[in-house]
């Protein structure tokens, strides 16, 4: 076999390496993508999705090409995997992939132009002296003006790098802020324990036990209360499977402020300095950036 040296693109991911680590990005990808919708000259944005947007299905909507729509979101939806800071717009545009309207095609061309103002950021691996396992997630109660469900979100990382994340709207409509974080949070624990074993398998076996930060605290209280509440019996399985992994040490979860809530951005829009502000704590950057 021909050794082709390190490697440096596959599959539209750009890899770089330096003395500070190793950096995912697709810049190519994007480039090519503004290229093909005509907006490689467009005004950029300052986030993927506007603050307060009221995006749903209405009666009196005019349709727009189908697949033209379906096209762009699948590409989206693949730019996401080295680009969480779209993760959240690209979940919203992904529901309305059925019927969508031009309603639905702005916001798809926001994201685009959003991409135009740093097409080369990406995420970076550092090396670290440690491999702990942390976590961050939240959940935006009620949030969809469809159906009233919510969207919950996380973002996971091994020895201090982001390794995974996910904004996702949940299948059932919750009665209070707290189930639709403590639903959150499951989802949270089991990605975590997936890679604690995946950590595991490759050698490194786990020192301590796993943070998973939220900042509800009626969430955090019923998770370490060993009572049943009536207003806790419709997460009953949920609440024994993170009461459990808290027992047996192999979670902790500690209270973090919203302000230092990394996963926010992972559930709704939020404003440009609270977006910006999240994507510096997450170790984000353009990889060509000479600083």
């Amino acid at each position: 076999m021909k050794d082709l040296g390190g490697l440096k693109y596959f599959l539209g991911i750009e890899v770089a390496r330096s003395k500070e680590g190793i950096s995912l990005s697709q810049r190519k990808y994007v480039v090519d993508l503004l290229i093909e919708t005509g907006l490689l000259a467009c005004q950029p944005a300052d986030t993927p999705m506007e603050q307060n947007h009221k995006l749903a299905e209405y009666p009196d909507q005019v349709p727009t090409n189908k697949e033209r729509y379906q096209r762009l979101v699948g590409k989206l939806i693949y730019l996401s995997y080295t680009r969480p800071d779209i993760a959240y717009a690209v979940s919203v545009v992904s529901q309305f992939m059925h019927a969508p309207s031009e309603d639905h095609m702005h916001p798809v061309h926001r994201i685009l132009r959003y991409l135009k103002t740093n097409p080369g950021k990406g995420i970076m691996f550092s090396k670290n002296n440690h491999t702990d396992i942390a976590g961050y997630t939240y959940a935006d109660w009620a949030g969809s003006i469809t159906d009233r469900r919510s969207t919950s979100g996380y973002f996971t990382f091994v020895g201090g790098n982001l390794v995974t994340w996910r904004s996702k709207k949940q299948k059932v409509v919750a009665r209070s802020s707290a189930e639709a974080e403590y639903r959150g949070m499951a989802h949270g624990v089991c990605e975590m324990l997936w890679l604690r074993h995946l950590m595991k398998d490759l050698g490194f076996k786990p020192k301590y036990a796993m943070n998973l930060y939220c900042d509800n605290k009626a969430a955090i209280d019923i998770a370490h209360n060993p009572v049943q509440h009536d207003r806790t019996k419709h997460v009953e399985v949920d609440r024994h499977f993170i009461k459990e992994k808290l027992e047996s040490e192999t979670i902790n979860m500690p209270y973090v402020r919203t302000e230092d809530q990394l996963a926010d951005i992972l559930t709704k829009a939020v404003s440009g300095k609270v977006f910006h502000s999240s994507l510096d704590k997450l170790g984000m950057r353009d990889i060509y950036s000479p600083t």
